[in-house]
């Protein structure tokens, strides 16, 4: 991610941009002083900021300027990664509001989740709302790996480990899939990195070796790791962040 020069900014057009509402909510909050910049209250909705490295905070909560957002989210089991859930809530709930509003030119707004986990696994997700980044890191091109932390209902043996790393046929699918790495760290906990990314995989992969996923977690995406972020909490990713997920 190169950085690039950016343009001074109207106040007004950078809170929108940041997803605090629509223009003219955007030019309320200033023209009412909840809007502080550098530490003073601006008050004038068309004076220009320069937007680089940019910090200011809207009713009292800071907010870092950001040309596209970047966002690391530890999911929490019981979950949806989808804005309207059918059954569980929505990771979206645990965002802050103008992460979930932020314009685009698509007809949905706010960022979006890079791939997806099921309702009932955690773990690492990133939501962004740069559909370049999320082509990269979603597409089987570009062999992202992602590793997985997984609880099986019956001990794993040598056999499941070098099937798995061999390749398996899961059911409608006849081109075999592998995981690039795998294994045992103890009886019934697997450790499996994958590049590709199908509908319900480790689950069909390990049922395709005669086992049952009973807890799964990713625990990390190319070099990033999820670390010690809580269940349900979020975090910016950092330069340093985005590069590992290229290493």
């Amino acid at each position: 991610m190169k950085a690039k020069s950016l343009k001074p900014m109207r106040l007004e057009d950078i809170l929108f941009s940041q997803g605090f509402g629509t223009r003219r909510v955007c030019a309320g909050l200033v023209q009412q002083g909840h809007v502080q910049v550098l530490g003073e209250t601006v008050t004038d909705a068309g004076e220009f900021f320069d937007v680089q490295d940019l910090h200011f905070s809207v009713q009292g909560t800071p907010w870092p300027f950001k040309e596209h957002a970047y966002v690391l989210l530890h999911k929490p089991a019981g979950t949806e990664c989808s804005q309207k859930p059918s059954t569980w809530p929505s990771i979206y709930t645990l965002l802050p509001a103008p992460l979930r509003q932020r314009p685009q030119k698509a007809a949905v707004q706010g960022v979006q989740a890079v791939g997806r986990l099921d309702q009932d696994t955690t773990g690492l997700l990133l939501l962004t709302d740069d559909g370049q980044f999320i082509h990269k890191m979603s597409s089987p091109k570009h062999h992202v790996p992602k590793v997985y932390e997984v609880t099986t209902k019956h001990p794993i043996t040598p056999d499941m480990v070098h099937k798995l790393l061999s390749g398996v046929v899961l059911e409608d699918d006849p081109k075999p899939v592998k995981a690039a790495a795998c294994e045992a760290v103890a009886e019934c906990h697997l450790k499996l990195t994958l590049t590709e990314g199908k509908y319900h995989q480790v689950k069909r992969m390990l049922a395709a070796v005669g086992n049952r996923v009973e807890g799964l977690h990713r625990s990390q995406i190319g070099g990033l790791v999820l670390g010690d972020l809580a269940p349900g909490q979020w975090r910016w990713l950092t330069p340093e962040d985005l590069a590992l997920l290229k290493s």
